[in-house]
């Protein structure tokens, strides 16, 4: 584990609502700060992008490259589209048909018996079928069996209840796939989610927590500790899959834990993704979500590497601290998976991501880490 220092004394950030970021990137490529993009990636480490595609993705290629992007944007990209459309099909339909005069409770079916052990095994395969698609052929996985972490507590670890949410590190929207082929857990997603065509379903069927955008975050955590109890009390609920960091990084950095996860005191299952690459990096840090996706699928092989760290079962005085619980399986995590602790947020974040695109910022402020 290392400590990212350079940015713990930094000036936290307030904007206005008629504040504006201007583009910062001229054509010397220093900012209107006078920075260099070497400096503004510096001081936004942990979204900075370090592959062959540059900041954004819009470096500039070798002709070679650029050759090889052009046809696999013409052969691959369309091969994969339809093939990962027919898979999502294929489970929306296993999804319809498991919930055919099935009860729901608030949108979420109750699914037992035979129809959830179809939504469930058929949901990890297609999901494991759909990181093929995405040019996942191999995952790496790794179960560690004791921590390695000196001077923590053992009892912690100590085998006695089922966890009850997946907290792992974010780097890119694959993160959940994986979860899925592996686990198959409910989340946290936007109430709009649910009315969206195939996704809307396979959602509920999930288990998935809807919020409100204008929700208030205390309600948010609330219904996510409520969850996280039914998870301990209930072996046919499915465990909630949360990252406690709120956005995604370059994969190189973990960001200030959010308590969500560890208000209800439960045992939580630490879990480490690492994307190794050679051109392209799978993180989804600073790019736009179409550009990505983009490249990510003109890539012909894509890795992953998967430390499943064990059960962490907290202490009485974790119980009574959230803070003290998210701040020290963050401390864990990041020294299992060699992750740079970093101080900066999601405001920073966007505040970088408009200073690349030159977007406004209207009524940004900082968020709260808990």
């Amino acid at each position: 584990m290392a400590l990212d220092t350079a940015d713990a004394d930094a000036p936290r950030l307030r904007l206005d609502a008629s504040a504006a970021v201007h583009p910062l990137l001229s054509d010397d490529g220093s900012t209107a700060a006078g920075e260099t993009a070497e400096q503004l990636d510096a001081r936004y480490a942990p979204y900075a992008r370090r592959d062959a595609y540059g900041t954004m993705g819009r470096g500039p290629l070798p002709a070679a490259q650029a050759v090889r992007l052009a046809l696999a944007a013409a052969v691959l990209l369309p091969l994969r589209f339809v093939a990962g459309m027919l898979v999502l099909l294929l489970y929306y339909l296993v999804c319809r048909a498991c919930t055919l005069f099935v009860d729901a409770d608030g949108g979420r079916p109750r699914l037992a018996g035979w129809r959830r052990k179809a939504v469930l095994r058929s949901g990890c395969a297609l999901s494991r079928a759909m990181l093929f698609v995405f040019g996942f052929y191999w995952i790496r996985e790794t179960r560690r069996r004791s921590p390695n972490a000196k001077g923590l507590n053992q009892d912690q670890f100590e085998e006695s209840q089922r966890p009850g949410a997946i907290v792992s590190n974010h780097v890119s929207y694959v993160d959940i796939l994986y979860h899925m082929s592996a686990s198959f857990p409910s989340f946290v997603a936007k109430e709009s989610v649910s009315r969206l065509p195939l996704i809307g379903l396979i959602s509920n069927c999930l288990g998935c927590i809807f919020v409100q955008r204008e929700s208030k975050s205390s309600e948010a955590k609330g219904a996510v500790a409520e969850r996280i109890q039914e998870v301990c009390q209930d072996k046919n609920t499915p465990m909630m899959l949360l990252f406690p960091e709120g956005t995604t990084t370059n994969g190189d950095y973990l960001l200030p834990f959010k308590t969500g996860a560890f208000l209800a005191g439960a045992p939580v299952q630490p879990v480490i993704l690492k994307y190794p690459y050679r051109r392209f990096s799978p993180a989804w840090d600073s790019m736009d979500g179409a550009r990505h996706v983009l490249l990510l699928l003109c890539q012909f092989i894509n890795h992953m590497e998967v430390v499943r760290l064990p059960v962490y079962y907290p202490s009485q005085l974790e119980k009574e601290d959230p803070k003290l619980y998210a701040n020290n399986v963050r401390k864990l995590i990041a020294m299992e998976g060699n992750l740079v602790l970093s101080n900066i947020g999601l405001a920073e974040k966007r505040v970088y991501h408009a200073a690349l695109t030159g977007s406004s910022l209207p009524g940004a402020r900082h968020e709260k880490d808990d």
